[in-house]
């Protein structure tokens, strides 16, 4: 299937000055207030790619964002990855060999592997067990419209209902089912749990928009705990749209293939093909079937395509 070429309105950055944070790893920058309340973490660039989070956690960094209580901690992830950019294949450096956002479990931290991506997780793994609360920051292939990923736990609904947008959330009540994210490291992905964690996918990568997008929901989510003064605004609030995660298709030959091209957000009747893979068809588990993220250049053994049913508010 082919795509139109990405338009660009945002590219990489030298980030080699805020390499020398003030925690002992690179890249880590922590603000502390002196005053009780929540540790909350910014964290940029799990994607090597997905440069709106990079924008926003400069924007915390450059213009002076610093905590009226609490402790602020930012960071900027996958940076080699991000340092590998190439624009004539601007979907390549996602990842350098593992993805960084399904390696969070106890077995791949403390096993025997090593990538980049499992020695950055390693190393950042102090800063995510840290955090009282986590905002993830991520951007999609496609241009569609944003939207918050969280484990189900009410905890994670109230805050991303509270900060108000993006309005769509995506809602996983078993973990994405290929690996352990970021956001559910530890104490974040326990049902009993107190703090919040939350994916926000801001928009399609390259575009101004997701990096505007990413500096409001981070100054959101960081006024949401006390950290900032509430910005205020005039923009009407939209009504909330949730999703049910309920399986995570993967890529199995290299004959995968969408029946038409998707973006995400596609609807499908019960049982209606949605995708052909060798000999494994890809259908719609129910009525309404709405699917998300659809893999733009299908990689063998990667995700394919999120399908959820909507929920009812």
């Amino acid at each position: 299937m082919s795509h139109p070429s990405p338009t660009f309105e945002v590219l990489p950055r030298d980030l080699s000055a805020y390499r020398n944070g003030n925690t002992g790893v690179d890249y880590v920058h922590r603000f502390e207030s002196g005053k009780p309340g929540p540790h909350v973490l910014v964290n940029a660039l799990t994607h090597g790619n997905e440069f709106c989070g990079m924008v926003a956690a400069l924007h915390l960094l450059d213009t002076g964002v610093r905590p009226r209580v609490g402790t602020l901690t930012v960071s900027f992830a996958n940076v080699e990855a991000y340092e590998s950019f190439d624009i004539e294949r601007p979907f390549e450096n996602r990842q350098l060999v593992h993805n960084l956002n399904r390696v969070w479990s106890v077995a791949e931290l403390e096993g025997s592997a090593v990538s980049p991506e499992l020695l950055r997780a390693r190393a950042l793994r102090p800063v995510v067990a840290a955090a009282d609360h986590i905002l993830d920051l991520h951007s999609t292939s496609q241009d569609v419209q944003p939207f918050w990923v969280y484990p189900a736990f009410a905890r994670n609904a109230q805050a991303a209902r509270a900060i108000g947008v993006p309005a769509v959330h995506l809602v996983m009540p078993e973990g994405l089912g290929t690996g352990v994210p970021l956001i559910q490291h530890g104490r974040h992905g326990e049902a009993e749990g107190t703090g919040v964690a939350l994916v926000a996918e801001c928009g399609q990568h390259f575009r101004q928009a997701s990096a505007d997008m990413a500096i409001s929901v981070a100054r959101g989510f960081l006024a949401h705990f006390g950290l900032v003064e509430p910005a205020p605004t005039d923009t009407p609030a939209v009504p909330t749209r949730r999703f049910e995660l309920l399986e995570t298709a993967l890529v199995r030959t290299p004959g995968f293939a969408f029946v038409r091209p998707l973006i995400g957000f596609e609807t499908f009747g019960a049982g209606e093909l949605i995708a052909t893979d060798g000999e494994h068809d890809i259908r719609s588990p129910c009525e309404g079937c709405t699917v998300f993220m659809p893999t733009r250049e299908p990689v063998v053994g990667r995700e394919a395509v999120y399908l959820t049913r909507p929920l009812a508010d």
